[in-house]
């Protein structure tokens, strides 16, 4: 069974008194334990996709369900990794991992032991007291992932986080989501424009079209675990992936630039 089914999903704007359909027909199922990632041109609808299955949006037809419910309006087992930390610049690096089991009614102790577990596993002991302005890009990602670990959701949605750092920092960070993902076996769904970082981290990679958004193609990434992310590019397995993918893609970023 699924753990997360999108059935026939369709999404439309009315902009400046114009009908624009962002997504069309997408069927895509997420089991348990999976890491999938989405890749597809600029303005495919990607974003809209994750904002649906949150439920930030409601989708104009189709549905999305969760766990065997249907989402119908913010789902809190969900979690959410955006591209901007929006990390509270007032409380230090500490306080803002463990915020949402301070508003939970967690105790201090628990939820401050639970934080520092995290921010261990991540390499970020030391700077527990240290403010968001204090600490780098990469840190301040790393920070902004575990905040949501630490409540602990069944399914996590990742929007392009590793988007804005540079390309060494994007590695380490790859790198070290998946030994976190490796401890967790959370369900992850990873957005990027990255078709190497899309395939470097998944089990499946989602292709999507250009707008309006379909799924266009699915590749199985039989690329063994643990996975080198500093040489996997290497490997015949990956570059036979990569020209599969690219030869799919490739149109796509045409119509979408057209």
């Amino acid at each position: 069974m699924s753990l997360l089914s999108i059935e026939g999903v369709r999404k439309e704007y009315q902009v400046r008194g114009k009908r624009v359909v962002a997504l069309e027909s997408v069927d895509l199922d997420i089991r348990e334990g999976e890491f999938v990632t989405i890749v597809g041109p600029s303005g495919c609808g990607k974003s809209t996709l994750l904002n649906l299955i949150v439920g930030l949006l409601r989708s104009s037809g189709g549905r999305i369900v969760f766990n065997g419910a249907a989402i119908d309006g913010i789902c809190t087992q969900i979690g959410y990794v955006t591209q901007k930390d929006n990390l509270f610049p007032w409380r230090t690096l500490i306080e803002n991992v463990e915020i949402a089991l301070e508003i939970r009614g967690i105790s201090r102790m628990s939820r401050r032991r639970q934080a520092e577990e995290l921010i261990e596993r991540v390499g970020l002991r030391g700077f527990e007291d240290h403010y968001p302005h204090e600490l780098s890009g990469g840190m301040r990602q790393r920070a902004n992932i575990i905040r949501t670990l630490i409540y602990d959701p069944e399914l996590i949605l990742m929007d392009e986080p590793f988007g804005p750092l540079d390309a060494q920092t994007r590695i380490v960070l790859q790198d070290e989501l998946l030994k976190l993902w490796s401890t967790t076996k959370k369900t992850i769904i990873f957005i990027t424009h990255d078709l190497i970082e899309a395939i470097t981290l998944a089990d499946r990679v989602v292709l999507m079209s250009s707008r309006p958004g379909r799924i266009k193609a699915v590749e199985q990434v039989n690329i063994a675990r643990p996975r080198d992310v500093f040489k996997i590019h290497q490997s015949e397995q990956f570059r036979a992936v990569y020209e599969n993918l690219w030869r799919e893609l490739r149109p796509e970023v045409k119509l979408a630039e057209a």
